[in-house]
């Protein structure tokens, strides 16, 4: 989606918090426009401060996409950044959630010795690969019994987040392939960024849709 965020003269772009600003050619100056990546609020507003504040943040974001027409999310897929659950939960209070379990596994193997990374990754898989939600509970505790004594933080953290964590097993293996990750629309705006980023100017507002248009298309040929 393509905003105007009105006239520029400087040289600086300015941003913002829901997408990418890009200079488009207008009346002898520039003119910037928002490219609002609806479908993925992946920004993180700060490295630090509090929940609540990170909360307000994510809340003025999806108030803001409901204000636009937004009248309801299926299923949010998260990177289970601080205050997202809360704020999607206050928004759209009948969405469901499920946290990336590629982001899991890289946080419950960011401190695993090498030597243990293979067999313990393998024992996780036991928990996300499960056909339902029932064996990967089970899993998770015979997980649980083999790691605990070395590495008791990984499965407090998979328990802690499992609500969130356990969304897709509800649904079929197709439909888990497309909500498990977020890494495929973030893959999608990488290359959206990509093309826009090698442009210092857009000389029409049609350019720009052509751009992008045929960015989306490129991306939607691959495998």
């Amino acid at each position: 989606m393509v905003h105007n965020l009105g006239d520029q003269q400087g040289h600086v772009l300015p941003s913002t918090q829901e997408g990418t600003g890009i200079y488009v050619s207008k009346d002898g100056g520039y003119g910037s426009r928002c490219v609002r990546r609806n479908v993925s609020l992946c920004c993180c507003p700060h490295s630090c401060g509090t929940a609540k504040r990170k909360s307000r943040y994510w809340a003025s974001v999806l108030n803001g996409l409901r204000n636009r027409g937004g009248e309801d999310i299926f299923i949010a897929c998260t990177d289970n950044l601080t205050g997202f659950s809360v704020a999607i939960e206050a928004v759209y209070p009948q969405t469901e959630i499920q946290n990336c379990i590629i982001h899991q596994l890289r946080n419950s193997s960011k401190y695993v010795s090498y030597k243990d990374i293979k067999a313990l990754m393998a024992d996780l898989k036991a928990v996300y690969a499960a056909v339902d939600e029932q064996s990967a509970l089970d899993a998770l505790d015979s997980f649980a019994e083999i790691w605990d004594k070395k590495y008791p933080k990984i499965s407090r953290s998979w328990r802690e987040n499992w609500a969130d964590l356990s969304t897709y097993f509800k649904y079929s293996k197709e439909v888990r392939r497309l909500i498990y990750t977020t890494n495929t629309i973030e893959g999608f705006n990488r290359q959206l960024c990509k093309v826009t980023k090698s442009k210092a100017v857009f000389p029409t507002d049609d350019s720009l849709f052509k751009m992008l248009y045929l960015a989306m298309m490129e991306r939607l040929r691959r495998p």
